[in-house]
């Protein structure tokens, strides 16, 4: 499982030209999911996602996290993470998780997130438009 995290003063993403899903200050999530994901890889990285202290203190220190901070989450489902270039320049996704199994996990992460925290998604499938008003700009990559 790859989770890459932008930390965003807004953002949207939008399907057919319209908006589907829309935060203001929070993290922007985007998910991919491999053969041998599970239950457990998800619980690790929801807690760890929104315990990362990325975001400023009184003195602009990142010191807070999204729970601290008080933020959203935009989450999209993105299995492009999975990405192999090693034999040429047309990627192969032959590593990323087939769609049904892939949408499953992808709705358990989102669950499992808003325990903690409001979020807002993508449409799983579908092709979108992320709008993204990064800040920082603070871009990390987390897998397990």
């Amino acid at each position: 499982m790859r989770v890459l995290i932008q930390r965003s003063l807004e953002a949207s993403v939008l399907v057919d030209n319209k908006i589907y899903g829309k935060i203001d200050k929070g993290l922007v999530l985007f998910v991919g999911f491999c053969d041998g994901d599970n239950i457990e890889n998800i619980d690790y990285l929801v807690k760890k996602i929104v315990n990362l202290r990325i975001f400023p203190d009184d003195n602009n220190v990142m010191n807070k996290s999204l729970l601290d901070y008080g933020g959203n989450i935009l989450s999209i489902s993105q299995f492009t993470l999975y990405a192999d270039t090693k034999k040429g320049n047309r990627p192969s996704y032959t590593k990323a998780l087939k769609s049904e199994l892939s949408k499953e996990l992808y709705e358990i992460f989102n669950k499992k997130l808003a325990e903690y925290v409001h979020v807002e998604t993508g449409k799983f499938g579908s092709d979108m438009q992320v709008n993204i008003k990064n800040c920082g700009p603070t871009t990390i990559i987390l897998e397990r």
